[in-house]
């Protein structure tokens, strides 16, 4: 399978912003670890801190065929209106993804506006996440066919 993960703002800074809630772990050691776990699937990567930017990094991915993405909207999971909407546009699954759980943090956390434009919702697992949001994308996309 041909996947994406797409990570939205500030998630360039995993491994030292707020390990309390993100561990410590640096995105680049997150996928080396799936590239390595899950050699079967190509796993492509896109962060920006632009909510434009995750909007047409969506449109991309889906014009050159991608099976599924992996999406922590970050902060914009709370307040982006044009990335759910996007995300119910294009033709292809997208699990929301979160490394803390937001229910067990502030209030404004528990608010999410792309989870039912989304296919599943996984938090709280740190850097597992990712690879629980490829094994969701594998089984949905198998039991589709």
């Amino acid at each position: 399978m041909n996947l994406a993960i797409v990570n939205g703002p500030n998630l360039q800074a995993l491994g030292r912003r707020e390990p309390e809630h993100y561990g410590q772990q640096t995105m680049d050691s997150i996928l080396e670890n799936l590239h390595r776990t899950m050699p079967r699937h190509r796993i492509d990567y896109f962060q920006s801190n632009h909510e434009g930017a995750l909007i047409d990094c969506l449109y991309e991915l889906e014009s050159r065929g991608c099976s599924g993405v992996v999406l922590n909207a970050g902060g914009y999971t709370h307040t982006s209106v044009a990335l759910a909407d996007c995300i119910r546009t294009v033709n292809m699954p997208v699990v929301e993804v979160h490394l803390s759980n937001i229910f067990a943090r502030e209030d404004f956390r528990h608010k999410s506006l792309i989870s039912n434009a989304c296919i599943g919702v996984i938090a709280g697992f740190g850097p597992e996440v990712y690879a629980m949001g490829v094994r969701a994308l594998e089984d949905f996309c198998k039991n589709k066919r």
